[in-house]
């Protein structure tokens, strides 16, 4: 399992010309890694994301996901790869304010038509997981924020994916919260064997990293190893 960016250039119009926000982007991250990608504001992290997501077509280059070359998939071969095999935590957790955790978990398991006593199995897993096996029943305004992001964590671990996507997940946390989410993400990256990349803005987060991805400007400038894989 691992995700594969090659080459990659993505273009957006602009007036009579286009702007590039991905300029030949190579990106290679192994199964049971964490890289974290960061970046000033408007370098192209968001991009970055979303290309490897599969949300965003780039004009140029590579995209594999756990094997898969996505170039020329249909949409429906993209929607179905992203349902089986990506994972996107996203920048808010966005959760169902009528559902209980443990639900938020199930309902993805009942899109891709799972049953249901296998789902709330793997469900009650995940929270463990994450430390909130007994916040199994609260819903969303009952929980703290690092509790309601733990949750969104789990939620897209859900259907086991080879590739997780997270978007600054401690923007809405202070330091001490925001470092424990960084922390379980990556834990869970290694227990669970994803190839996950986390796009953050601050820089206190690097150091949960297996590996740096610097974007200015469109382009990685500069990649490295940190400290956890050793």
């Amino acid at each position: 399992m691992s995700l594969k960016l090659t080459d990659v250039v993505l273009t957006y119009p602009d007036g009579d010309g286009r702007i590039t926000a991905l300029d030949q982007v190579c990106l290679d991250v192994p199964a049971g890694t964490l890289t974290v990608v960061a970046g000033p504001s408007g370098s192209g992290k968001s991009s970055l994301l979303a290309v490897a997501a599969t949300l965003v077509t780039p004009d140029a280059g590579r995209v594999t996901v756990d094997g898969t070359d996505t170039t020329g998939l249909t949409r429906a071969e993209l929607t179905e790869l992203r349902r089986h095999r990506i994972g996107i935590v996203f920048q808010q957790p966005n959760l169902l304010t009528s559902l209980t955790a443990v639900e938020q978990l199930q309902v993805m398991a009942h899109i891709d038509g799972r049953s249901a006593s296998r789902a709330r199995g793997r469900a009650r897993d995940l929270l463990d997981a994450v430390g909130l096996a007994g916040q199994a029943h609260r819903r969303p305004h009952q929980l703290s924020g690092g509790q309601r992001q733990r949750v969104n964590i789990a939620r897209a671990l859900m259907n086991d994916p080879a590739v997780l996507l997270v978007d600054e997940p401690t923007s809405a946390l202070d330091h001490e919260r925001g470092a424990a989410v960084v922390g379980l993400i990556g834990r869970l990256t290694r227990e669970r064997g994803t190839a996950t990349v986390l796009v953050t803005h601050d820089p206190a987060h690097l150091g949960a990293a297996d590996r740096i991805a610097e974007v200015r400007d469109g382009r990685v400038t500069d990649a490295g190893v940190s400290g956890p894989a050793g």
